[in-house]
């Protein structure tokens, strides 16, 4: 008998070699892996469901729960490799300069601007695309969501702190002022994205940074 179209979507292409004992982590690491490559691929996260992630795995649909509840949960674990990618960029940006906390803070703002030039699908998806859902409609909890990025922050906070303690920033809500310029970031690295064609000022980033940050010379 002929499959119909739905039948012959939920056949994965190639058939993955089963797991030995123990390595069901490696699945749960493929699935995530095979996500990126869709969106990769597509540039829209609507790409990404669970056939559609099975098929680029080689499974059937349903090995995917038991490690996977539904497909917003994919989407959380694709989204917190994407965080966690910033932040190490963060840290490798930072950790490549000397001292000095000016420096030191500049050197996190832009590599985080770089991240978001250098990925504006993942950037996009990571802020809100459109994988986020409502909560109590999928198996996400307001816990997963608020992490989502806290590590970038805490490290954007520190840095501040360390301009504020040697007199380099004036700024007398450390938090307060770290949301704020993450904001500028967000904002400036948005409509860099979306309005490629605007005539951004030369040196805009920094003006965004400094005045943000409370710097002082």
């Amino acid at each position: 008998m002929k499959k119909t179209p739905s039948e012959q979507s939920s056949v994965p292409k190639t058939t993955r070699a089963r797991n030995r004992r123990g390595e069901g982590g490696r699945l749960r690491d493929d699935i995530v892996a095979a996500a990126v490559e869709l969106l990769d691929e597509s540039g829209d996260e609507r790409a990404i469901t669970l056939r559609s992630v099975a098929r680029k795995v080689g499974i059937a649909a349903p090995s995917i729960y038991p490690h996977f509840p539904d497909q917003p949960a994919i989407m959380l674990a694709v989204v917190q490799g994407e965080f966690a990618d910033l932040e190490s960029s963060l840290r490798a940006a930072v950790d490549a300069v000397g001292d000095d906390p000016r420096e030191r803070l500049y050197a996190a703002c832009d590599a985080y601007l770089d991240f978001a030039r250098l990925h504006p699908e993942r950037y996009r998806t990571m802020f809100g695309g459109l994988w986020l859902p409502t909560l109590g409609e999928s198996s996400l909890t307001h816990a997963d969501l608020a992490a989502l990025g806290s590590g970038s922050i805490e490290l954007l906070a520190g840095l501040f702190d360390e301009c504020v303690a040697a007199g380099r920033a004036t700024s007398t809500d450390v938090y307060g002022d770290t949301v704020a310029l993450w904001l500028g970031l967000h904002g400036l690295a948005h409509q860099r994205a979306v309005s490629q064609a605007f005539p951004w000022p030369d040196g805009i980033a920094d003006r965004v940074i400094t005045s943000l940050a409370h710097l002082t010379d």
